[in-house]
């Protein structure tokens, strides 16, 4: 926490006015009234159950004696990045889809930048964690407790948010190059790389490069090496008993639906060329809002040891 507070007020500190705007107009989701008040019902609802769902994910974690291993140590952070992921842009299309005016100024819509950068790359980061602890822990079983001890699964957090850091800063100082001398109207309901770079009154074509290959190479690269890692483990699930693996295939059966639907979307949108899309919004809202409350989800229902471990929790509260 204090690593991310501190970049962020690295990157805010540095924010210098390099434009006549001081603030943008985010036009949402629709302009459309009746619209709008579903919009508002629908995200608070689905925001809401984000919280609530990865709240307890990690209160059960904390509490259970039986979800000591790496996998639910990452898992824990996931659903500390999922809620954080979350935040960066669910309470302000929540609030903006019943306010009239619908503003947010520079200096926050540079901070929004880097913070949906942040918490998106640690998720990222740890999705790529728990490919490498279930990899171990299938592929090298006698050398797992060895190989995954609490020490270097600490480490390996610590260098997913000095990463994640550095990808932000990367993001956020090409972005605060950017002249913007009108209009400020972004056709989004949070600002993001895309649409101000649609909005800089200069060529932004070299700097189009150098972010989308930042944030583009990143989904991709770490895309290929999910992938690859579970093609591996199903390669040698083939001498595993049957018993171990379903419980493989279990476990990474939801690892993987969580890869491809977080995956998918964000490949779409920063793996291509400087231009916007109608359909945009529609994506943004799958991976920035769907994934972190598809998660707990998936991580919950298709788990018995967590539910088990919930169900141990809540009725010694009862």
């Amino acid at each position: 926490s204090a690593l991310v507070l501190n970049c962020t007020l690295l990157s805010a500190s540095s924010i210098t006015m390099n434009s006549s705007v001081t603030e943008f107009i985010l036009l949402g989701l629709t302009q459309d009234p009746v619209k709008q008040k579903a919009v508002f019902g629908v995200f608070l609802i689905f925001y809401l159950a984000t919280l609530l769902g990865n709240f307890l994910i990690v209160v059960t974690i904390k509490t259970s004696r039986t979800l000591g291993t790496p996998m639910y140590f990452f898992l824990l952070y996931l659903s500390f990045a999922d809620t954080c992921f979350s935040t960066t842009t669910a309470p302000r299309l929540i609030v903006d889809a019943l306010s009239q005016k619908k503003t947010i100024s520079y200096n926050e819509c540079m901070i929004q930048v880097f913070t949906f950068h942040f918490f998106g790359c640690m998720e990222i980061l740890v999705l790529i964690l728990m490919a490498l602890d279930r990899y171990v822990a299938i592929c090298k079983p006698l050398r797992y407790t060895t190989i995954m001890n609490r020490h270097v699964c600490s480490i390996l957090v610590i260098l997913v948010w000095v990463a994640s850091c550095i990808h932000s800063l990367a993001q956020i100082f090409l972005t605060l190059r950017l002249p913007f001398c009108g209009p400020n109207e972004i056709d989004h309901y949070f600002c993001d790389l895309q649409p101000l770079l649609k909005l800089a009154c200069m060529d932004t074509y070299v700097t189009n490069l150098l972010l989308v290959s930042n944030s583009g190479t990143i989904c991709t690269v770490s895309f290929i090496i999910l992938l690859t890692s579970y093609v591996v483990i199903l390669y040698s699930l083939r001498n595993h008993s049957a018993e171990g693996r379903r419980k493989a295939l279990s476990t990474c059966t939801s690892h993987f639906i969580v890869v491809v639907l977080f995956f998918g979307p964000c490949i779409f949108i920063y793996t291509r060329p400087p231009a916007t899309f109608p359909i945009d919004k529609m994506v943004a809202v799958f991976y920035t809002i769907g994934t972190p409350l598809l998660n707990p989800l998936i991580y919950t229902l298709r788990n018995m040891e967590v539910k088990k471990a919930m169900k141990k929790l809540w009725c010694n509260k009862e």
